[in-house]
């Protein structure tokens, strides 16, 4: 039996939800999902610099967990931009609990 996922804090709400190659409608790409840990993960550890140990603190999860969670979101963003796919962002709406964490 899968352990169920911990409430994780989630601080970010992106104003964009897809991205993707220009010149190519969304309709004929395929797409990667991104969720909204992996997301908070990267930027708490690539885009304001924290250590994993602190980023795992403020998202209330093992710097383990974190580590799991970046290198997937770091696969998913590498192979994206390498294969030419639209990376979509999970919506804050759908996963809300409590406010700033899902």
């Amino acid at each position: 039996m899968v352990r169920p996922k911990i409430c994780r804090r989630i601080r970010c709400n992106p104003a964009n939800r897809y991205f993707k190659p220009q010149g190519i409608p969304l309709r004929e790409l395929q797409e990667i999902s991104l969720t909204l840990d992996e997301l908070e993960a990267i930027r708490l550890v690539d885009l304001e610099e924290q250590y994993q140990e602190e980023a795992a603190s403020s998202m209330a999860i093992s710097r383990q967990t974190l580590g799991r969670i970046l290198k997937e979101a770091h696969k998913k963003i590498a192979k994206a931009l390498i294969d030419g796919k639209a990376l979509k962002i999970e919506s804050l709406s759908s996963k809300m609990g409590e406010v700033g964490q899902i």
